[in-house]
């Protein structure tokens, strides 16, 4: 198997069952209805542990365009693969979430609110406010990407860092999916809201584009920000990347800022946050 088609197998793994978990806690007649953040966070941490045993060992499981282009920045994977590991995330997250559509075929006309089955495959804030949403996606996938990052100066007990990395995943969801829905990850969140434009998905609203931005840039500028933190720390390379990103981030919020200071907070219903997180 080539690592395309591993980070491709790997990203349908992730939405499958990802967005999976999410169409049964939303949609009204399924046998899940109503599961909870706590399932839906260790469905999430356990998909990823999976993911990292099924591929891991021949694509690295990135399954993550942000993780991706992280590691070209540090200079640990070749830039020559990077568009077609993102492709193959994309389009993975596109085939996941065909596939959950397929899973709940009979269950999306029973449920009437649109705003509960888009986030069943996007992820949505709690409270609309761009400059608060994208710091949000921005400093959780730093997180996310510096813990990771942590974990491999360390060493684990053959089979038991997939497990670590899953755990990392359930705390990262269970402490921040509330205020974003922690898409952490631009394929988790462009390839299956681009599915839900596509699908036939019986009383579905918009796809919600304006806001798809930020679940895009955010964790790509995030995660990349924490490599080259990394790096500075623990390797003691600092040099004009990290000066380069640490001003880009800057004037990234200031344009957002400056773009959005007219915007009004529109928050989201509170069922619809604990569908999303």
């Amino acid at each position: 198997m080539n690592v395309y088609l591993a980070e491709f197998i790997g990203v349908t793994m992730l939405i499958f069952f990802g967005c999976g978990v999410l169409a049964g806690n939303s949609l009204k007649t399924s046998g899940s209805y109503q599961a909870g953040n706590v399932a839906i966070n260790i469905a999430w941490g356990c998909t990823v542990a999976m993911v990292i045993y099924t591929v891991g060992g021949i694509s690295g499981a990135h399954i993550n365009p942000a993780m991706t282009i992280m590691q070209a920045v540090k200079g640990s994977f070749e830039w020559s693969l990077v568009p077609g590991y993102i492709l193959a995330q994309v389009a993975g997250g596109m085939f996941g979430a065909f596939l959950v559509y397929l899973q709940f075929i009979n269950h999306w006309e029973k449920t009437d609110d649109k705003k509960a089955k888009l986030t069943i495959f996007a992820t949505a804030p709690s409270i609309k406010n761009n400059v608060a949403n994208f710091f949000s996606e921005y400093i959780v996938t730093f997180g996310l990407a510096f813990c990771s990052l942590g974990l491999d100066t360390n060493a684990f007990p053959s089979g038991l860092k997939p497990l670590a990395v899953g755990c990392l995943i359930f705390l990262v969801g269970t402490s921040f999916g509330g205020v974003t829905g922690a898409a952490l990850n631009p394929a988790r969140d462009l390839g299956p809201r681009l599915a839900h434009f596509f699908l036939p998905i019986p009383g579905k609203g918009g796809s919600d584009f304006k806001y798809a931005w930020i679940p895009l840039l955010g964790p790509i500028m995030g995660a990349t920000t924490a490599g080259l933190v990394h790096i500075a720390l623990y390797e003691n390379i600092v040099d004009y990347r990290i000066y380069v990103m640490l001003g880009l981030t800057v004037a990234v919020f200031v344009a957002i800022k400056l773009v959005s200071k007219d915007e009004k907070e529109v928050s989201v219903p509170k069922k619809l946050i604990d569908k999303t997180a």
